[in-house]
């Protein structure tokens, strides 16, 4: 397994879809601007088959230091949570498939199409 960085996926959505680099950069740094924003406001956010993001309350709770033992006190706090839609359990499982079969990774398809936000330079 290995990590992608936002670089490299604005390289290859660049390469797919013909658009310059620092344009699908910047498009993509957008989306995750907003997408955090949302999140910030409390917001849920769907992308369906892909997954939904959401915030949560995790509830206080006593829990043990590994080191000392000690018990402590942990307060609540909120976390975002991700929830995998249909579409990337699928993936994921194929790829978990052919991962144990000792076969290669599965690479998303070539004729996977990329939709590219029209003008997405000038908004």
């Amino acid at each position: 397994m290995e990590t992608i960085t936002k670089k490299e996926l604005a390289y290859r959505i660049a390469e797919r879809s013909g658009q310059k680099k620092v344009v699908v950069k910047r498009v993509i740094q957008q989306f995750i601007s907003e997408i955090m924003d949302e999140l910030a406001r409390g917001n849920r956010l769907e992308f369906r088959e892909f997954g939904v993001f959401e915030v949560k309350t995790r509830a206080a709770r006593r829990a043990r230091n590994p080191k000392s033992g000690v018990r402590v006190d942990v307060p609540a706090k909120v976390v975002v949570h991700f929830k995998a839609g249909r579409m990337m359990k699928d993936l994921a499982q194929k790829h978990l498939s052919s991962a144990k079969a000792g076969a290669k990774a599965v690479a998303p398809a070539a004729s996977t199409p990329v939709r590219v936000l029209e003008n997405a330079a000038g908004g």
